[in-house]
């Protein structure tokens, strides 16, 4: 396991331009942070309609916030991103983040990552959810390079945009959301992309040290709960079928699961 995470940390080297990082006020609006979808659709559309529910109740002004990884592993990628191109659900806006799953999607679709070191990340799921199954087109394609023509063509133009197009961070006063979390003591101007989307133990192990409350998802837990200055919201809704979300609102907090 410890070799495969350094070769995935070697594939993604290429420079890359830095994703956007974006402020905002959310002190006056209730905002839901959903975690690690997954290709999780169904699971998707059955937390929006708690969220709706529960949004129902409250005043002013509402926000989604999705904290990446959208793709691989579960069912439905193409389906998930298709529908986060599509509008938010009605009387909400919603801004979503990148993952580190997106953005290999990405290297591999420019020709930045192998499709074995993709495929290592779960992307055969996601790939079917294109149409393409992996084990055929290895006997239909014999060259490694016309098999990833074949999938890179097949992959809309409109999801690699969105996969170009997300910002990788909300500074919220109060909260930051994020999707792996931040090195602790760094100023966030100076923060890396890679650790934003990569980080683990570094993180969590200091989570005291944090000036913020940071809601992140990107490593599974069992249940969605406060540990030192944050919060991860990541289920593993591909393998337990919860996804949650965190709402924040008048200043309190509150996880809703499927």
């Amino acid at each position: 396991m410890k070799n495969l995470f350094q070769s995935l940390k070697f594939a993604r080297s290429p420079r890359r331009v830095q994703r956007r990082r974006l402020s905002i006020d959310i002190s006056r609006i209730a905002a839901y942070v959903i975690g690690d979808v997954h290709g999780c659709y169904d699971q998707l559309m059955t937390l929006e309609r708690i969220i709706a529910a529960d949004a129902s109740r409250l005043p002013g002004p509402k926000l989604i916030v999705m904290l990446g990884d959208y793709v691989d592993r579960g069912p439905d990628s193409a389906q998930v991103v298709e529908h986060l191109l599509n509008p938010p659900p009605q009387d909400f806006h919603r801004i979503c983040l990148t993952g580190n799953h997106e953005m290999a999607m990405l290297d591999y679709l420019d020709g930045h990552l192998s499709l074995e070191r993709w495929l290592q990340m779960g992307a055969a799921s996601t790939l079917l959810s294109y149409g393409m199954d992996v084990d055929h087109m290895r006997q239909v394609y014999r060259s490694p390079q016309e098999r990833d023509d074949r999938i890179r063509s097949a992959i809309p133009e409109s999801h690699k945009e969105f996969l170009r197009s997300l910002p990788i961070l909300i500074d919220a006063d109060r909260f930051l959301l994020v999707h792996a979390g931040i090195r602790p003591g760094i100023p966030l101007d100076e923060q890396t992309d890679e650790d934003l989307v990569f980080i683990r133990r570094e993180f969590i192990d200091n989570a005291h040290l944090l000036e913020q409350w940071v809601i992140h998802g990107h490593t599974p837990v069992e249940k969605a709960h406060p540990e030192g200055r944050r919060i991860n919201i990541d289920t593993g809704a591909f393998y337990s079928g919860r996804l949650s979300a965190l709402r924040l609102w008048n200043k309190r907090g509150r996880i809703l699961s499927t």
